[in-house]
């Protein structure tokens, strides 16, 4: 009798949670898609090139001197290119919002909403760093918006569906799940993206993806692989999108915050020489001259730990958070410096009015190659023509290195790459650096931090476990 009442109990329990998990997932996204349809529209846009015919009877083999010698010969012919895509309604007077690489280049622009007849927009402002644009339909007539929800609280595993122009074929529903969050796919700086399992193709580019209550948590923004949807698909989050809407619509353009330095990731041999913890934060690399970080007191090595009470986990998260953040405003960061934690105040710049280093050459003396035993690399002082061939910032000195031995442990970096400091200080003679190769190899852990210039002429730090 005893087993009976216990079957009959777990028999109920999984009922209830049978029953739990059907009244989750939706029978059907009719009615929902019914609803949103009028508030999503197709993109079209027209651009027009000019190419010019061949003026001979032949053509050239491909890479021959004659093909770059004769190319502006011939008739110019123009063509009109057509291309497709989707956008959403977010006010009833027709504001639309989409991808930026839909619209970029474009000379007209049209939009078809439920099905109807094409009508121009115009481009209100775009941002191609989220790859967003904001278009304003010419017509008096009134429109069925949407509304943005809060993309923070979309999980993992929530049902989400995506509505859109794929490949021309306007109107389509798709349904999924959001299958990841927080993604970076090296499209842009300020990645954040929502992943989807929910079919997006091309021509999906600049819907939205609604959760189920109809209100827009993504942007569908990009694909895996260039063949066309393999059940990976990437949404920007509208809390992110907001943002740069709300500027977009307010001064037809972005105003984003800038901080002024070059940062790079926390490696583990970095943070175990400068007695971090764990690999977290943001190094910086170098710092702006005249920037809001070197007039708040940021140096290269330091370690930027939080901004503005936001804990800085990787080193990606710190440029969107500070794009986001109010130019003008001043901040507070907590910086980890000399293995102990700081805080500087910063006056942000606004990125959009920024100036790019500017270089001067400086260093004259003559070129003298030796060895540093204890890295096995050669190398040779920087000269003042490597800072004026490579545009190198004011006032740097270093090391050019000229030969790196197999066994080396340094032997990742490359020949020519510029090293300009080491344990936090200042390289300007071969026996600075040869001096402080050899105090690190007589301390217990054998630990190095140096300064480079890579051969792209960007600063990085690296940490070296010395033989």
């Amino acid at each position: 009798m005893k087993f009976i009442k216990i079957f009959l109990l777990i028999l109920f329990s999984i009922n209830i949670q049978n029953t739990t998990n059907a009244a989750n997932m939706p029978a059907s996204f009719a009615d929902l898609a019914e609803k949103l349809m009028p508030s999503v529209v197709n993109i079209s846009t027209t651009t027009t090139i000019t190419t010019r015919s061949n003026p001979f009877p032949f053509e050239f083999p491909p890479g021959s001197p004659f093909e770059d010698m004769f190319k502006d010969y011939g008739t110019p012919q123009k063509r009109q290119t057509s291309a497709l895509g989707s956008g959403f309604i977010i006010d009833e007077k027709g504001i639309v919002i989409t991808n930026n690489h839909v619209i970029q280049g474009a000379e007209d622009v049209f939009v078809r909403v439920n099905g109807e007849k094409n009508i121009k927009a115009k481009v209100i402002g775009a941002d191609p760093g989220m790859d967003l644009a904001v278009l304003q339909i010419e017509s008096d007539q009134k429109f069925t918006p949407v509304k943005f929800g809060d993309s923070d609280t979309a999980r993992i595993g929530d049902w989400v569906i995506a509505i859109g122009n794929p490949f021309g074929l306007g109107g389509t529903v798709t349904a999924g799940i959001i299958s990841a969050r927080n993604r970076s796919i090296g499209l842009s700086r300020y990645e954040d993206y929502i992943q989807t399992d929910a079919s997006i193709n091309q021509g999906n580019s600049g819907g939205p993806l609604f959760n189920m209550d109809g209100d827009v948590v993504g942007i569908n923004t990009a694909i895996l692989g260039q063949s066309g949807s393999i059940g990976i698909g990437f949404a920007i989050p509208s809390n992110s999108a907001q943002k740069v809407i709300n500027q977009l619509i307010e001064f037809g353009e972005t105003k984003r915050g800038w901080l002024g330095v070059r940062i790079q990731t926390v490696t583990k041999d970095i943070a175990d020489v400068e007695k971090l913890d764990e690999p977290r934060g943001a190094l910086v690399a170098s710092v702006a001259e005249n920037s809001p970080s070197d007039k708040g007191g940021i140096k290269a090595g330091d370690i930027i730990l939080e901004f503005d009470g936001r804990k800085i986990n990787e080193m990606s998260e710190l440029p969107r958070i500070v794009a986001e953040t109010e130019v003008g405003k001043k901040v507070k960061l907590k910086v980890w410096r000399n293995k102990r934690e700081i805080t500087k105040e910063i006056i942000l710049g606004r990125l959009e009015t920024s100036e790019d280093f500017k270089s001067q050459g400086l260093v004259t003396e003559k070129p003298k190659e030796d060895t540093i035993d204890g890295l096995k690399i050669k190398v040779r002082l920087l000269t003042k023509d490597d800072i004026k061939e490579r545009n190198l910032p004011k006032n740097t000195t270093g090391l050019v290195i000229t030969e790196i031995d197999k066994d080396s442990p340094v032997n990742y970096l490359q020949v020519n790459n510029i090293i300009v400091e080491a344990q936090k200080k200042k390289i300007n003679t071969i026996g600075d650096l040869d001096n402080i190769v050899k105090l690190a190899l007589k301390s217990n852990d054998k630990s190095l931090l140096i300064a480079i210039y890579n051969n792209n002429n960007q600063r990085r730090y690296i940490g070296v476990k010395l033989n």
